[in-house]
């Protein structure tokens, strides 16, 4: 029996995905966890043969949590799904070790494939994300200033530009205010920027805020 880990803080959407996937996989056990302790807790404890992760979680980043089930598990296939566009989060996924990324418009059918996909070895992404993937090798290899960012400043450029304070940053991230504050003080660098101001407006600029 096939057992897939379903990681979504919605009990809504866990109850889709759940119902989705009983209905089109055979013989298979669905679990769930609504936020990234609970689903490290249980890949810790139990052997899952997939898990489905959502990017926005209520406790942790589903980046950070990623890198937790990849240590535990490196060889556990994880399934980035999320409401994000790919072009926000889906490369900064696969080099953390996602098997592949969905944005939740996808249809069923879809995600099916992926999952089938994923759980022989390979990788998923869309078919209009990789084509775009593509696109973008015949232009400059030049990166755009967000794209030279760790992951912890993107999250922190991404958080300011929807407005959050540094004390919500830091609840949000785990992490003291000092160490937002350095990593604001890094993001705006590699930036060449000066304000928070300028950092939206980039953000908007390039479709950078959901």
């Amino acid at each position: 029996m096939k057992r897939i880990l379903v990681v979504d803080d919605h009990a809504v959407v866990r109850r889709g995905l759940k119902q989705i996937l009983s209905d089109s996989l055979d013989v298979v056990e669905v679990n769930e966890a609504k936020n990234g302790d609970e689903a490290v807790a249980q890949v810790q404890k139990t052997k899952h043969d997939l898990v489905l992760l959502d990017i926005s979680l209520p406790d942790r980043t589903g980046l950070d949590v990623l890198k937790d089930l990849k240590a535990i598990r490196p060889e556990l296939p994880v399934l980035m799904l999320s409401i994000h566009a790919e072009e926000l989060f889906a490369i900064r996924a696969l080099k953390a070790g996602a098997s592949g990324y969905l944005t939740k418009a996808c249809p069923p059918e879809e995600l099916i494939l992926a999952i089938r996909k994923v759980m022989t070895g390979e990788k998923y992404v869309s078919a209009n994300f990789a084509q775009r993937l593509i696109s973008n090798l015949d232009k400059n290899n030049q990166k755009l200033p967000h794209q030279t960012l760790s992951d912890r400043e993107y999250q922190v450029m991404c958080l300011i530009s929807q407005g959050k304070t540094p004390k919500q940053i830091a609840n949000q991230l785990k992490v003291s205010i000092k160490t937002v504050s350095t990593y604001h003080s890094r993001m705006l660098e590699k930036m060449k920027m000066e304000s928070n101001a300028e950092i939206t407006r980039y953000c908007l600029e390039h479709e950078l805020i959901e």
